[in-house]
């Protein structure tokens, strides 16, 4: 398979299991490729996601591995021979590349965890929402680019509105509740849409209040995608650099329990809507 020239960031998960594999086996790079009749570079570019790998190869890979949870190595195959190509895709070198890998990462999830304190999360958005967001922060571009970002963000929700949906479960702080990104009808009409959405059997929307004690879980804003099994999940969280992708298996622990430690301190979902219903009145 000819390299890659910029992989997706499920490509590059694909490759840092495989290294993790090797790694666990206690194997160097070099000693891996001579078990697999392959070269140190080859070895390199199929870890770094660059080089495609079959089927075949990934079980070759697991089996000189001594890997014997077939569980994980038939989630890595599915992986492998993956030729989805989704709609993200029409926007590749017209977006920025982040954008892309978030829209891939939700499609193949089994289910989406969503932490919010300063705004409503992205899958819950109307368009009028996302585009004073990304005005408001990207002042200088120009409107046509803003207008492909909000498209992105719309065409995201695809996954909770689909036939088959992903299970999809959202924290919420009143303050991002209450922050007037736009104007007041724009603000009337996002509590609406969420409203509307938490009615679904499979979005669940649990808000905390502004007036709990003891609460300091602000920094543990996250996207959690869940994988076909836990050490595939992944964490996308916005850091000062950028978009950062979390796969290490202790800190995705990390951030699992702090996803049922914020839920457990929010509303209930019906206590939850209560509440929205009430801020929806004062709008």
């Amino acid at each position: 398979m000819p390299p890659r020239r910029q992989p997706t960031a499920r490509q590059v998960r694909l490759g840092a299991e495989l290294r993790k594999l090797r790694e666990t086996a206690g194997l160097k790079a070099t000693e891996a490729a001579s078990l697999l009749g392959t070269n140190s570079v080859q070895m390199s570019q199929v870890e770094a996601g660059i080089a495609g790998v079959s089927e075949e190869r990934v079980r070759r890979i697991a089996a000189h591995y001594a890997c014997t949870d077939e569980e994980l190595v038939s989630a890595l195959t599915a992986m492998a021979t993956d030729r989805t190509r989704g709609w993200w895709e029409e926007s590749r070198g017209l977006l920025p590349t982040p954008f892309l890998d978030l829209a891939e990462l939700e499609h193949h999830a089994h289910y989406r965890w969503d932490v919010d304190f300063l705004h409503v999360p992205g899958l819950l958005q109307t368009q009028d929402y996302a585009h004073a967001l990304f005005s408001y922060m990207n002042p200088e571009y120009p409107a046509s680019e803003m207008e492909r970002w909000v498209e992105h963000r719309m065409k995201r929700k695809a996954i909770i509105e689909r036939a088959d949906p992903t299970p999809y479960e959202t924290v919420i702080h009143e303050a991002a509740l209450r922050i007037r990104v736009g104007d007041r009808a724009s603000a009337r009409a996002q509590i609406a849409r969420i409203l509307e959405l938490s009615e679904a059997d499979h979005i669940t929307v649990r808000v905390i209040p502004l007036d709990l004690d003891g609460f300091a879980g602000a920094g543990s804003a996250m996207v959690y995608a869940g994988g076909p099994l836990p050490k595939l999940d992944s964490v996308v969280r916005d850091g000062p650099n950028g978009t950062v992708f979390v796969d290490a298996e202790a800190q995705l622990s990390r951030f699992r329990t702090l996803f049922r430690r914020v839920e457990a301190v929010s509303l209930e979902p019906e206590r939850s809507r209560d509440f929205i219903n009430r801020l929806a009145k004062e709008l």
